[in-house]
């Protein structure tokens, strides 16, 4: 409950449970003082004292008791760092292959995570994994030929294009480190805040569309990204001695994070909205146009949907908050959520309401246990209506009701299409990311070549810009040759799967992810053979070798979660457009006995679907979980029907029997193997006519 006054939208709270005070600012150890006159709001979840609600030193008790408040271990390290820079500094100048533990959480804001090779025994052999930022998934010629070279030069030969758009160079020892880095930021890339408590790389659409909706969501997204980059120069005194090699930012950008009219700032800090503790935990953010949902806007901690008029001029944004995916095994406690409506903000003033939103998780988000430090579980203990209250105190005015959308789809932006300025992009499908040999290679001649910028994809794709319709024939046919084929001629199954990298590398890897997801999904395939489904009928699968999300499994209308050595959690119920959230179906499923489950789901979506187009997604939510554990644990196989030969295939029965013969050897059908060498034949043949 607000009351308002004065000027319009502006807002003070009368709700007896949000408390204005003032404190005194971050009291670092170092010899850093910081003051600061900022307000926070700091309003207990379900009065538990331990919970830490703001980035100073906590307000002292109401009582004369005095209480220590709990913090986790990272607030300490982040504390005492000098604002992300001890000891990580000294760190990186030992004969260590490694850094030690305080030095290991600090690298995460510089955008990196040390591993080590989890399927070797013996010594660890340490290295570092690279996350690169780039807003909108864009990448220019220079900074794809940069990463190119260094995986070769410095990683394991490979890139990673990520589901927020980056890229990941994975196997860089220490010593490299600063190589790398430097290398990286002198081609105009960053890695800066691609991990670590604060905001992560902010998404958007990809495809390089000239239109005026396309063009305003991924300049909002820039300049979300550049209003909560960190602003003390750790990044830079740490890879290239306090140089700083990047553009100027704009104006708007520097007048909304400067702006301090709703105490959102510290004033005298280096870091105006993260302070010497930036924020509870990771934060994202997403950008997009109506029914534009490649970005998975509801997994995000905020959702920015662009809003136009009637001739296609944008006016404003609707807002999401509180989406997120990761989660804890058996901790019910912790648990997947989608984003929900917050409101409607006037286009100049996104920026202002960004701030105010990510300031609201600055002062409130729980720093005592990481595991409940995510936006989302503030907003799930306090509900909409006490959050937008508190938000809006930071903003300044009222959110305005969210304005009405369309229908959500899934766009993977695959395959060739028209720019809108004359050229073509081309999207183009990457098996779990992962670019690597002769497509590695192919990828980079065409890249260098044409001089074409790129784009990657929220689905680990990767989108060829700028390319000139006559160049699009030899194009294709390089492309083909290296089995970088157009969407049309990849198994429907590949196209909206997706997998975390996992093993060997992933320190949180329970199972495997990207290395068993294309054994799962070739048998997947082989079920659908099995029961009667078309190659054309498809199923969203995502797999992570773990709970905490990565790959976003819970809004797959089929993921599988790593609960144990070679074993599934499976979640079902998600929907091909990413609007609802999957649910555990069973649990401890073990890798070699997914089709005990995948064939009675698979066979009863043909068999009892109210429509043709009726997806598995919402099958599975029509028939309910229980009836569909009922079917599993009664499964005897599907009904035997009278063999027949596929006359549109085989003239005559000793050509069947010669191929069925061949197919055995691969573990396939007939039908199978006969469908794979068309298929490729006709790839091979492909030369580029027709989008």
């Amino acid at each position: 409950m607000t009351t308002s006054f004065g000027a319009a939208n502006t807002v003070i709270p009368n709700n007896p449970n949000i408390r204005i005070r003032s404190f005194n600012g971050l009291k670092p150890s170092h010899s850093l003082s910081i003051r600061t006159n900022l307000r926070a709001f700091p309003v207990p979840y379900a009065s538990r004292s331990s919970v830490v609600r703001a980035v100073s030193t906590p307000v002292k008790p109401e009582t004369e008791t005095k209480t220590e408040t709990k913090r986790s271990k990272v607030e300490i390290i982040k504390e005492q760092s000098n604002f992300i820079r001890y000891p990580l500094n000294e760190e990186l100048l030992t004969d260590a292959p490694n850094v030690n533990e305080s030095a290991t959480q600090l690298i995460k804001f510089h955008g990196s995570y040390q591993q080590y090779n989890r399927d070797e025994r013996g010594a660890k052999s340490y290295s570092f994994m690279l996350r690169t930022k780039n807003p909108c998934g864009k990448v220019s010629n220079q900074l794809y030929l940069t990463m190119d070279d260094l995986a070769d030069q410095f990683g394991i030969g490979t890139l990673r294009l990520t589901t927020r758009q980056t890229f990941q160079l994975h196997g860089v020892l220490k010593k490299d480190l600063k190589t790398v880095m430097r290398s990286i930021i002198r081609s105009m890339g960053s890695t800066l805040g691609a991990c670590g408590d604060l905001n992560r790389n902010v998404l958007a659409p990809p495809a390089p569309l000239v239109r005026k909706d396309y063009l305003f969501a991924q300049k909002t997204a820039e300049n979300i990204a550049a209003l909560l980059t960190p602003q003390s120069g750790f990044y830079y005194d740490m890879w290239v001695d306090g140089e700083q090699i990047m553009t100027a930012e704009p104006p708007e950008v520097v007048k909304a994070r400067n702006d301090n009219s709703h105490g959102t700032n510290f004033p005298d800090s280096p870091e105006p909205i993260y302070g010497t503790q930036f924020l509870p935990r990771k934060f994202k953010v997403a950008v997009t146009v109506p029914t534009d949902n490649s970005v998975d806007i509801l997994t995000n901690d905020i959702g920015v949907v662009v809003v136009s008029d009637e001739n296609g001029e944008p006016q404003g944004f609707n807002l999401y908050v509180g989406g997120g995916m990761g989660r804890t095994h058996r901790l019910e406690t912790t648990f997947p959520r989608l984003g929900e409506q917050l409101g409607y903000v006037p286009k100049e003033d996104i920026l202002y309401a960004v701030k105010a939103i990510v300031v609201t998780q600055r002062e409130n988000g729980r720093r005592d246990d990481r595991k409940y430090s995510r936006m989302k579980y503030l907003i799930s203990s306090w509900g909409i209506e006490k959050f937008r209250s508190v938000v809006e105190q930071y903003y300044g005015k009222k959110f305005e009701p969210f304005r009405q959308l369309p229908e959500w789809e899934f766009k993977s932006h695959l395959g060739w299409h028209e720019q809108g300025d004359g050229g073509l992009f081309c999207g183009l499908h990457v098996d779990n990311g992962r670019i690597a040999g002769k497509m590695k290679k192919t990828l980079r001649e065409i890249i260098e070549k044409y001089n074409l910028n790129v784009r990657i994809t929220p689905n680990q794709n990767i989108i060829l810009c700028d390319i000139r319709k006559a160049w699009k024939r030899p194009i294709t046919t390089a492309l083909a040759q290296a089995g970088l084929l157009l969407p049309r001629y990849v198994d429907p199954l590949n196209i909206t799967a997706m997998a975390c990298p996992s093993l060997p590398l992933c320190p949180l890897a329970i199972t495997e992810a990207e290395r068993g997801i294309p054994d799962i999904l070739k048998r997947i395939r082989a079920v659908f053979e099995k029961v009667g489904l078309k190659y054309n009928e498809s199923v969203v699968i995502r797999v992570t070798g773990c709970p905490n999300g990565c790959a976003r499994p819970y809004m797959a209308e089929l993921g599988l979660v790593g609960d144990g050595p070679n074993s599934y959690q499976i979640w079902l119920g998600g929907t091909h457009n990413q609007t609802t959230l999957a649910r555990t179906f069973m649990n401890k499923v073990k890798v070699q006995e997914l089709e005990k489950v995948f064939e009675p789901l698979f066979y009863y979506w043909k068999q009892k679907r109210q429509t043709k187009d009726e997806s598995f997604g919402d099958f599975t939510n029509r028939m309910g979980f229980e009836k569909l554990q009922e079917l599993v644990e009664k499964w005897e196989g599907p009904a035997k029907a009278t063999a027949r030969y596929n006359l549109k295939l085989f003239a005559d029965k000793e050509t069947y029997e010669a191929v069925d013969e061949l197919a055995k050897l691969q573990n396939k059908n007939a039908h199978q193997l006969a469908i794979e060498v068309i298929r490729n034949f006709v790839a091979s043949q492909q030369n580029g006519k027709g989008f």
